[in-house]
């Protein structure tokens, strides 16, 4: 399980069709809202499944990356 926060970078299980398996969150709730690295597609899955799906965090934003 992991703790996910805005603008956090993961690899996730299986691949996109596009090719890539590195998603950026977008959106954090019981939805978590993920936007593909390789196309920019957006999609939204439920905790749970992101929490099985999930395979690594590459990247953590800081607070100051973000602009405030």
């Amino acid at each position: 399980m992991f703790d996910v926060q805005l603008g956090d970078h993961f690899q996730l299980r299986k691949t996109h069709p596009c090719g890539s398996d590195r998603w950026e969150v977008v959106r954090v709730g019981a939805d978590i809202g993920l936007k593909c690295l390789g196309c920019g597609r957006v999609v939204q899955m439920p905790r749970s499944q992101f929490n099985r799906q999930a395979k690594k965090l590459i990247a953590r934003q800081t607070p100051d990356s973000r602009g405030g």
